[in-house]
């Protein structure tokens, strides 16, 4: 049996890892396809150190962004409550509905923090004049609840 060699990835590599895992493979597979082709590089205790470092860095980086996240909610749920004005008609029925986009904006104005739509989850039906509670994705583990109100104009 042939002794395997370790690998560091600079690309990710079908059935094999992503970028910066270190892999060990077969000496002719590093030898004749990955290294000539750019995919890998040999491991040394030099690149081993600076793919910690790299690694680590992004830790940080994603700490950082998660944080932004929650002082984000922080300042969402302290202001609570957003009003968002429609048409009014019959029955306190509203024209039309409330969209996620129509709270963005709303949000936008007054807090003056850019909210993706798409992150933005409404109660089913907001057909009428009232209080409604929304959920807005800051994060894949940051969630904030906001209150909507829609009143007449």
């Amino acid at each position: 049996m042939a002794k395997r060699v370790q690998v560091v990835l600079n690309k990710d590599v079908k059935k094999l890892g992503e970028a910066d895992d270190l892999v060990e493979v077969a000496p002719g597979y590093a030898r004749n396809y990955l290294v000539p082709q750019r995919l890998a590089k040999m491991a040394t205790p030099g690149i081993l150190k600076q793919v910690e470092q790299r690694k680590e860095k992004e830790r940080q980086r994603q700490l950082a962004i998660l944080k932004a996240a929650e002082d984000r909610k922080t300042a969402l749920e302290t202001i609570g409550r957003f009003t968002i004005r429609k048409q009014v008609g019959e029955g306190e029925a509203i024209f039309g509905t409330v969209t996620p986009q129509d709270v963005a904006d709303v949000v936008k104005e007054t807090t003056g923090q850019e909210l993706d739509r798409r992150g933005i989850v409404l109660p089913d039906d907001i057909s009428r004049i009232g209080f409604y509670q929304a959920q807005v994705r800051l994060h894949p583990e940051v969630t904030a609840t906001i209150e909507i109100q829609v009143a007449s104009l």
